[in-house]
């Protein structure tokens, strides 16, 4: 498929957005009656899986059972986890941390060194702690979930990689089985690729790299040589602002390969422009999704939320906005016969 132009992505997309504003949603949730049984969320909207990465709740409590209340709320059937959450349920150690300051406030060199010291300690304590983890908690937590009707499809362990022993590495991959999840995504590095691969295939799990906007078309041929298991987890807001390109022919390329474990939605503008409401930035949201839903690709695509929430609402108000926008980007309807039009 040819890759379209700025405008061209930015006008489809535009009209897109137009076009399927007018198709009718329906509630995100049956609500139960008379103490029926409450319906499960589904959000796999013609054959696509939307799902969120739960570091979209960060701005509120943050335990594994406050995250699952989320995204049940969303109407949202799969996530992402990050692992704090996962471990702090499965009884890892918690140690007070200082709080980071805020970007723009003053740290002293001795408040610097306080900070480093405790995350240090911390690390150290999770390090053992995962060592002789058991796995029974994390089948609970998986049973928890899943009773919900919430599939966990990802664990996020972003210190993976080459500073883990082989039986922390292991501790990772085993925790990732046991939750049900296809994968564990990290932050994309070469190092990092070349150390997991073989762990990756031992157990049959696919590592997906994560993106910022420090990358191109061509930063993932690297780390993907290094083996099979080695995936992507796209971002394509952040694709879209660092390199003012249209992150389709990436998916259309990698789903073909297999290398696609998921995407991260997001909407941005050009330039290393800000997150906006899913809609007002430049980041084609609406055409990768019927991408998805043409091709029948299998592979979730991840609301984060990352723009600012509103003072008058919060994480879980913006997210049901991300799921309702998703759904009807995918409503059974048919396309425009010519969506383009001049500005």
């Amino acid at each position: 498929m040819e890759e379209p132009s700025q405008i061209e992505s930015h006008m489809t997309r535009r009209d897109f957005v137009a076009y399927t504003a007018a198709v009718a949603a329906t509630p995100l949730v049956p609500r139960s009656l008379f103490g029926q049984e409450k319906v499960k969320p589904d959000s796999r909207f013609n054959g696509v899986q939307i799902g969120t990465i739960t570091y979209s709740f960060r701005s509120m409590p943050g335990t594994a059972d406050d995250l699952l209340n989320y995204v049940i709320q969303c109407g949202i059937s799969s996530v992402e986890l990050m692992g704090e959450p996962a471990e702090q349920f499965a009884g890892a150690p918690t140690l007070e941390q200082p709080r980071w300051p805020r970007r723009g406030e003053e740290i002293t060199e001795e408040q610097r060194a306080q900070f480093r010291a405790a995350r240090q300690a911390r690390a150290e304590a999770i390090k053992e702690w995962r060592t002789s983890a058991s796995m029974d908690r994390f089948q609970a937590l998986k049973r928890k979930y899943n009773d919900a009707g919430v599939n966990i499809h990802i664990i996020k362990f972003n210190d993976i990689g080459p500073n883990m022993s082989q039986a922390e590495l292991n501790y990772c991959f085993n925790v990732a089985k046991t939750l049900g999840a296809k994968g564990i995504t990290t932050e994309i590095s070469e190092e990092k690729a070349r150390f997991l691969a073989p762990f990756a295939a031992e157990h049959r799990i696919m590592i997906g790299f994560h993106n910022h906007t420090q990358v191109n078309a061509s930063s993932w041929e690297a780390p993907f040589s290094h083996g099979e298991y080695l995936g992507m987890n796209l971002d394509v807001g952040h694709y879209v602002a660092g390199t003012n390109e249209s992150p389709i022919p990436i998916i259309e390329r990698y789903a073909e390969a297999g290398r696609i474990l998921s995407l991260h939605i997001k909407d941005r503008k050009l330039n290393n422009g800000p997150n906006m409401p899913f809609g007002e930035g430049d980041t084609p949201l609406g055409l990768i999704l019927q991408l998805m839903k043409r091709n029948k690709y299998t592979f979730p695509a991840d609301i984060e939320l990352e723009y600012e929430i509103p003072e008058d609402s919060d994480a879980v108000a913006e997210v049901k906005r991300c799921v309702e926008y998703c759904r009807n980007a995918l409503a059974d309807a048919p396309e425009p016969q010519n969506p383009m039009r001049p500005r």
